[in-house]
């Protein structure tokens, strides 16, 4: 009796530790859903209107394909031209599948697509039951081609297997007049059972594709021409599944050969998706969470994932580039991509400096070089953000790169007309941007969005300056640090908004201040969405306002005044009253109740935020906002973790309630910072750092060098 009880028990205890061993073992990547932000929002109770008959919300936009961090591929289906990322859920019809890719309005460059059978028909049906991805991994069955399609992905080449379910009357096609951009040439030829060529669309795209089973020809139509297309006519003597192996490059034919012969060679397709997966499992492995809803962990290493995919690699295996004056260069450094710098430098950026700070050093060294051929260092669509994501990785410690020179092209930026900053002699001349007053704006009114520049310079002034102070250069660091003041001059006291003025410096009188423009006064927003921007300089902002209680007060009403319905511009959406979520330029306003010592008020918006404008939608897949190469992403995945980059250009972080109840961050040198949130409370009572009470609410960036504790008390 007793042998029989004691073998329950070691039976029970050993199924216990199977339990408690398979929870451990669970792949982080297991909870990365790559179709999230793929679905288009439309309820009007969270965009804030009804979508007009045509219209598709501009939220998400985002892919499912294979891609690795901040490669040169991402290998995505494509249901759509023109419309973002490609990929819209809702649709039914895939069209082919591109090799590039970002969230915007651009790349899906170079589509294949398997053919079946002689009919001409190259789109095909397919329905999401028979569809399904992981990171580096996604597969689909189309219904009309009748073949199963597998994809994943290197750096530089792409991996397809398409798996037919006839043998005969087998085809690829290369559909090279097509793109998200405009298509202005291309050209394909077959070299042996190898096809190689390149699309033009502004910027020469070159590819090499290996295929697997014997070609018998290739069949061309208006060959360069936006109305033609190139198949290749796979022998029907050629049996199992047909796989193309294609690398890509930015240089020529033969480094795309080159790129896919050392990232593919001979390895087979279950190689490179395994290798894929352990790449991305030892990426999220980084940060590792504990606690919280299975939603939660499931939004967290979705955005995680979603964060690292962008800017993109540009060089080839060899170290080749193509750089701004089209010119192929070697480099002894990895050549990416612009990052999208009006959005991501507020979060996203950092947070590639925190994981990947190679990375982050190869980004800045290839702004320098489109720096040092064009005398600017490049922005992104507005702003000069370049200042901020440069100085805050400086100052968090990245520092293999010529400081100085990049130092002197930021300075270059913020005085010299005609490079990165439009009308920088009017502000600084005038300590802002005027704007000529429009008797009847509408939404697509043409404008020099001075407010919105005059607000952003101000804070890349104020990045400058404290690069400025690093680097001893006080004569500069003075002046600069004056002109981060500037913010004050839009500010109209009368109305406690910021206002256009005119070039008398008169406010503009035809002034609604809920009514969103692209680039009239504002970008991309209203006077509300940026009244509250000033994120170097909060406690000026209060002041301006004439003190905390009245600040309080205009920060309820940004999120209380309710939405116009009839105000429609398709990026200004997903409202919480005069607050948007869905597009950048108030990501900041939630915390500002920090800066009247009110933290509780900011965690409130921040929980209702990730609970119910992420993730949400019938499947799921909804995101609130275009997520904009990642920053929409990375937004939720600080805030979730409990550290923000509230001013990004600045090393240190704003502690907020995180979602999880313990958190561990392996930082970049190997040390380990710990996140711990006992208790169920989601109001701030007290912030320990390695145990002991700090004063104020943010920790330094020091703690990812030396590691630490960060207990978050609740009350």
């Amino acid at each position: 009796m007793r042998n029989s009880t004691t073998l329950k028990l070691a039976v029970a205890l050993l199924l216990t530790s199977a339990t408690t061993l398979k929870a451990q073992q669970r792949k982080l990547s297991s909870y990365v859903n790559t179709f999230i932000g793929t679905a288009p929002m439309n309820d009007p109770k969270i965009l804030g209107y009804e979508l007009p008959k045509d219209w598709r919300s501009w939220a998400g936009l985002t892919f499912p394909g294979s891609a690795l961090p901040n490669a040169m591929v991402q290998l995505s289906p494509i249901t759509q031209y023109g419309s973002g990322a490609g990929y819209q859920y809702e649709d039914d019809t895939i069209l082919g599948f591109t090799h590039t890719n970002k969230g915007h309005w651009n790349l899906c460059n170079v589509p294949l697509m398997p053919v079946s059978g002689k009919g001409g028909k190259f789109s095909s049906h397919f329905s999401h039951q028979k569809e399904s991805a992981s990171p580096g991994f996604y597969r689909v069955y189309l219904n009309d081609q009748k073949v199963n399609v597998s994809l994943t992905s290197t750096l530089r080449a792409g991996f397809h297997r398409y798996e037919f379910d006839s043998n005969t009357d087998r085809s690829i096609l290369f559909d090279l007049a097509k793109a998200n951009n405009r298509v202005n040439d291309w050209k394909i030829e077959q070299v042996g059972n190898a096809l190689q060529g390149y699309q033009n669309v502004g910027e020469v795209i070159y590819f090499y594709a290996v295929v697997n089973s014997k070609i018998d020809s290739v069949e061309k139509r208006n060959e360069g021409k936006r109305d033609g297309y190139a198949l290749a006519h796979i022998s029907n003597q050629s049996k199992g599944p047909v796989e193309v192996k294609i690398g890509l490059s930015f240089v020529s034919m033969a480094n795309a050969k080159l790129n896919l012969e050392q990232e593919l060679g001979n390895k087979t397709f279950e190689q490179v998706r395994t290798d894929a997966a352990n790449i991305w499992e030892n990426t999220l492995a980084k940060i590792q969470v504990k606690g919280g809803e299975e939603k939660d962990r499931r939004m967290f290493y979705s955005s995680l994932y979603r964060s690292l995919l962008w800017p993109c690699l540009r060089s080839d295996a060899n170290g080749e580039y193509t750089d701004v004056k089209k010119q192929v260069v070697k480099g002894d450094f990895r050549y990416y991509t612009d990052p999208s710098l009006w959005d991501t430098y507020r979060n996203k950026d950092v947070l590639l400096g925190l994981l990947f700070p190679k990375v982050t050093t190869d980004v800045i060294k290839s702004l320098k070089d489109h720096g040092d051929k064009t005398g600017f260092i490049p922005t992104f669509f507005h702003g000069d953000h370049a200042a901020s994501s440069i100085a805050g990785a400086y100052l968090r410690g990245i520092t293999d790169f010529d400081i100085k020179d990049t130092y002197r092209l930021l300075l270059r930026n913020a005085n010299i007309e005609g490079g990165t900053r439009p009308f920088i002699s009017e502000y600084i001349k005038n300590g802002y941007i005027a704007e000529p007053e429009q008797p009847n704006p509408n939404v697509e009114t043409k404008g020099k969005a001075s407010v919105s520049k005059t607000l952003e310079y101000a804070y890349d002034d104020y990045s400058v300056a404290q690069l400025a102070k690093a680097l001893g250069d006080t004569a500069n660091y003075r002046i600069l640090m004056a002109r981060s003041k500037n913010y004050k001059n839009v500010f109209d006291k009368r109305v406690n908004f910021m206002r256009g003025r005119q070039p008398n410096g008169e406010w503009i009188q035809n002034f609604n201040p809920q009514y969103p423009y692209y680039e009239y006064m504002f970008r991309e927003a209203n006077a509300w969405q940026v009244s509250f921007y000033a994120p170097h300089d909060m406690p000026g902002l209060v002041e301006l306002y004439g003190g905390k209680k009245k600040f309080e007060a205009k920060l309820d009403s940004l999120f209380t005044v309710p939405w116009n319905p009839e105000y429609k511009a398709r990026n200004v959406e997903t409202m919480i009253g005069q607050y948007c979520q869905g597009n950048q330029p108030d990501h900041e306003a939630p915390f500002a109740y920090y800066f009247v010592g009110k933290p509780e008020k900011s965690q409130r918006k921040l929980d209702y935020i990730m609970k119910n404008l992420y993730g949400i939608g019938k499947e799921g897949l909804e995101l609130s906002g275009m997520d904009d190469a990642g920053e929409m992403s990375s937004w939720y995945v600080l805030t979730s973790l409990g550290l923000y980059t509230f001013s990004a250009t600045d090393p240190q972080y704003l502690v907020t309630v995180p979602l999880f109840d313990e958190v561990k961050w392996t930082t970049s040198n190997g040390k380990v910072l710990t996140i711990k949130k006992p208790g169920k409370s989601r109001n701030l009572k007290d912030i320990k750092v390695n145990g002991k009470s700090i004063k104020g609410y943010f920790v330094p960036h020091s703690l990812f060098k030396t590691g630490g504790t960060i207990e978050v008390v609740t009350r």
